[in-house]
């Protein structure tokens, strides 16, 4: 399996998709708060399942924000793809459905990193 994790950053709270592989949502989407409480128990707790369910850690992808997502890389061992808000808009208007949501913007995260080649993010000049 090649597990990811969608993350729809904004300026105090994130929507949350998972995907097990291509095509394979795991569980409806969530949101969380921008604290340290929330990433430490919540969305940690969550991404070791997601990896205990897939077999590997997950790749975490989410849209650049200027320092909104900040605080969602300092989780160091994780791989993170931070993406163009351009690129994400492009993936998402392919869609059928014009529907503006933080859930649905989550989950079309998880299909553009199984429909394009995206580099991680690179962490102090190496690779996370």
């Amino acid at each position: 399996m090649n597990p990811v994790v969608g993350l729809d950053v904004a300026k105090g709270e994130s929507q949350v998709q998972a995907f097990l592989d291509k095509r394979k949502p795991y569980r409806k989407s969530f949101s969380i708060l921008h604290n340290v409480e929330e990433f430490n128990t919540i969305f940690l707790k969550f991404l070791k399942e997601v990896e205990t369910l897939g077999g590997k850690k997950p790749t975490v992808i989410l849209e650049s924000t200027g320092h909104y997502h900040t605080p969602v890389v300092q989780l160091h061992q994780y791989v993170y793809i931070i993406v163009n808000p351009l690129i994400a808009y492009r993936a998402k208007s392919s869609s059928l459905r014009k529907v503006k949501t933080d859930a649905i913007d989550s989950f079309h995260l998880c299909e553009l990193y199984y429909k394009e080649e995206l580099e991680p993010y690179k962490k102090g000049g190496s690779n996370a």
